[in-house]
């Protein structure tokens, strides 16, 4: 799979700009359901068949979602997640977590130290 220089260069900056279209944010919360072809996707959420295709080429190319083909027909891809780019966001948040509550922590501290 080949993804866009801007996911390989930054992939969690690459993740929020394909999460940040509710269209996308739509599939995603579809295929975290099941996998999905792409007219299904289009059809439940009220777009063409091109507006769909964008977005899943805009999805994949970040790796969040992956092609496959479906078992009964060769002929149609079936879309669903990759869960490793959401473990690398989970990771970023965790790592933004942290941070906060160090210091959130730091500030506690120092107002307890101050009252006193």
């Amino acid at each position: 799979m080949v993804l866009s220089a801007v996911a390989r260069v930054m992939p969690v900056e690459a993740t929020f700009s394909a999460l940040a279209d509710p269209s996308r944010r739509g599939v995603i919360d579809l295929l975290r359901r099941k996998p999905r072809r792409a007219g299904e996707l289009a059809t439940e959420l009220g777009l063409t068949a091109p507006a769909m295709s964008r977005h899943l080429r805009i999805l994949r190319d970040t790796g969040l979602v992956e092609r496959a083909f479906d078992d009964d027909d060769a002929r149609a891809n079936i879309y669903r997640l990759r869960p490793e780019r959401f473990a690398e966001l989970r990771s970023w948040l965790d790592d933004v977590d942290r941070l906060w509550s160090l210091q959130l922590d730091a500030f506690k501290h120092h107002a307890e130290k101050r009252r006193r």
